[in-house]
């Protein structure tokens, strides 16, 4: 159910069907004040479509608004003012939250259509950072939200394995690396030749060249560098594995830059073939109105990531028949996705409108970007560690019996992360800063999965089995959450349409919150008639709790 959906419907029969439904459904406002009603709807827009007032199209409406839902409307100021039935609402909301369970908030908008989306996509041979958490954690959320909405999602991992930077590890290694050292910390010895390559490059610019040398003969299939990638790359992806099972995150495809290798000449073959390819100072492009050209082959010949970027692309929407395809990348990367759509309209793909690049802000630390090159990293397994490690400090102090407290820890701790990078705009940057990150009060991950904690004891207390048949609550404090049990299936909705999992991340530390006040106001295991009714709204509210806390990527235990 989204009563949204059904209000606008129940208007829009009332306007004689003269407004489309889409439009109607965009217009309701939910009121910040309870007196202003439970939903409005403003007549201003609609004024010189029926050329009347809006006071006036407000009063007519009130008249034909019929809907077992509405209690009563008042108008006011060109606003249509909508009350709702509150026991009949609640009863709806309480019986269908518990009989769809995790179901609920589920659509049918995808329904048949594929997804793909790309995302985390960290470099092979250097470290997961919290850098490279943000694109991990909005994608896995994006994901979810997809496939609530009914979408066949292709979760893609396009890993950086290839490019220029290879050229220069090799060189790297083969001047200052050592065998054993690599193989014992493979990830740690890798990064520290990288940092030291362009340390040593800041002085002798030649190592560039080096660097450049090597890559070049990657691309040719040098035997050598062939096999220094892929021990580079096998190494990197055994240790990103750890991360993502840590984090629950898995992936339908860890296609890299380098499974394209094959497919770049068909790719620049249709760019040729259209015409569209033209000579600048020794390199090839794609010129474009209004951006700066595409470059496609640098002066020596070798590809670059719009090369790439282009076949995966082509070969995605043969492979996949996407619907939409999303790319979960950081702001800086803005232009290089404006000018990839752009040369897929050029070549005539129709399906390039489709495409998305979800941009983000940077995780900073002292105000700075994090950088490989200059070993300025925060490892996100050390972050992850010691978060764990706080959460079951936390809990040998607070609740020393508690079972299981090794997988509480981990989940608490995994989820105060997760939770406070998706509870922020995904567009803004971010202040690296683990004390904020692991706080376990406020608007936090640990404060909605204590609350969902706190619904499972209740239930258990009360001895909850289902809900009854007509559900009864007459408290004024249980409205409210009423009120966000109900806004759910539009928040996930709207979460998903945005590309904005801190919405939802909002929404459950808003429904934490009510509850929480509903808990503190109502005696809710009170042995009286409506009992049965208080357990129900509890037995709604965690399920709603845990199903916003999966959308994010986050486990919700049951006792902590």
């Amino acid at each position: 159910m989204n009563l949204k959906h059904d209000m606008a419907n129940v208007i829009y029969h009332a306007l004689e069907g003269k407004v489309e439904t889409e439009r109607v459904y965009q217009l309701i406002e939910t009121p910040k004040h309870a007196h202003l009603g439970d939903l409005a709807f403003p007549c201003f827009q609609l004024a010189s479509v029926f050329r009347m007032p809006p006071n006036e199209l407000a009063t007519n409406l009130a008249v034909h608004l019929t809907s077992p839902w509405i209690e009563h409307v008042e108008t006011a100021g060109g606003y249509l003012n909508i009350f709702l039935k509150r026991s009949y609402v609640t009863s709806h909301v309480i019986n269908e939250v518990n009989t769809l369970s995790e179901a609920y908030g589920a659509s049918r908008m995808g329904e048949g259509h594929a997804l793909t989306i790309d995302y985390s996509s960290p470099n092979i041979a250097k470290p997961f950072s919290m850098g490279h958490l943000r694109s991990t954690v909005i994608g896995h959320a994006l994901a979810q939200l997809a496939e609530k909405c009914g979408y066949k999602t292709v979760k893609i991992n396009h890993v950086g394995d290839w490019g220029t930077q290879f050229g220069k590890l090799m060189a790297a290694y083969l001047r200052w690396g050592d065998e054993a050292q690599v193989k014992a910390n493979p990830i740690h010895e890798l990064l520290t030749l990288y940092a030291r390559f362009h340390e040593e490059a800041e002085h002798s610019p030649e190592l560039n060249d080096e660097g450049r040398y090597w890559f070049k003969k990657l691309e040719e299939g040098d035997r050598e560098a062939v096999s220094l990638w892929t021990w580079f790359r096998e190494e990197s992806l055994q240790a990103f594995s750890t991360i993502y099972e840590t984090l629950g995150i898995t992936f339908d495809s860890y296609d890299g830059e380098a499974f394209y290798n094959d497919k770049m000449d068909d790719a620049v073959r249709l760019l040729r073939d259209k015409g569209l390819l033209v000579e600048s100072d020794g390199a090839v492009v794609v010129p474009l109105e209004g951006l700066p050209p595409c470059l496609i082959k640098k002066r020596d010949g070798t590809t670059l990531y719009a090369t790439r970027d282009l076949a995966a692309a082509i070969y995605r929407y043969h492979t996949y028949e996407f619907t939409k395809s999303l790319y979960v990348v950081g702001n800086e990367q803005s232009l290089h996705f404006q000018q990839l759509f752009k040369v897929l309209k050029k070549m005539g793909y129709t399906w390039a409108d489709t495409m998305n690049h979800i941009s983000f802000g940077m995780m900073l630390t002292d105000g700075k970007k994090m950088s490989t090159r200059k070993g300025q990293v925060i490892l996100l397994e050390e972050v992850m560690n010691e978060a764990v490690a706080l959460a079951l400090a936390n809990i040998e102090e607070k609740n020393p019996s508690l079972a299981n407290k090794d997988e509480v820890a981990k989940q608490v701790g995994i989820g105060a992360i997760v939770f406070h990078d998706l509870k922020h705009d995904r567009r803004h940057d971010i202040a690296f800063s683990l004390s904020e990150m692991l706080k376990y009060e406020g608007e936090t991950g640990p404060y909605v999965q204590y609350t969902h904690a706190r619904t499972a004891s209740l239930l258990e207390k009360g001895g909850y089995k289902e809900t009854p048949d007509i559900v009864k609550i007459t408290d004024e404090s249980s409205w409210p959450v009423i009120k966000y049990l109900m806004a759910f299936p539009e928040v996930i909705e709207r979460a998903f349409n945005q590309h904005d999992p801190s919405q939802v991340a909002k929404f459950i530390i808003d429904l934490a919150q009510a509850f929480n006040h509903y808990y503190g106001t109502v005696k809710i295991l009170a042995d009286d008639d409506e009992k049965e009714s208080r357990l129900a709204l509890v037995s709604s509210v965690k399920v709603v709790l845990h199903e916003g806390l999966r959308l994010l990527g986050i486990k919700a235990p049951n006792n902590m």
